[in-house]
């Protein structure tokens, strides 16, 4: 069964890569729509990041994942390499967890 979810994903995602480049001289965008699409496609990202961070299933996260997310998210800002960012961040989220703070 996850194999094929897989297949139908990779599918999926081909199909619309290949409609991207058909399309291409066929559909033409307006200067607004084209100045739009990569704002709407980074408040997407910004949408799943957060919803990934503050929720678990259908409820909250509890406030280890948030904290950690925090952290790493000061420490990136602060441009700290990649692997601290991301052991400060799972450190975070451990000892927190590890407190009884959930």
């Amino acid at each position: 069964m996850l194999i094929a979810a897989i297949l139908i994903l990779a599918v999926g995602t081909y199909t619309m890569r290949l409609g991207g480049v058909l399309l291409r001289d066929r559909l033409e965008l307006s200067s607004q729509v084209q100045r739009l699409l990569p704002m709407a496609a980074a408040a997407l990202l910004a949408a799943l990041a957060t919803t990934a961070a503050l929720m678990e299933g259908a409820g909250f996260a509890g406030i280890a994942r948030p904290a950690g997310v925090a952290v790493g998210a000061l420490l990136a800002w602060r441009r700290a390499p990649f692997v601290v960012v991301v052991l400060a961040a799972a450190a975070t989220a451990a000892l927190l967890r590890l407190a009884g703070i959930d």
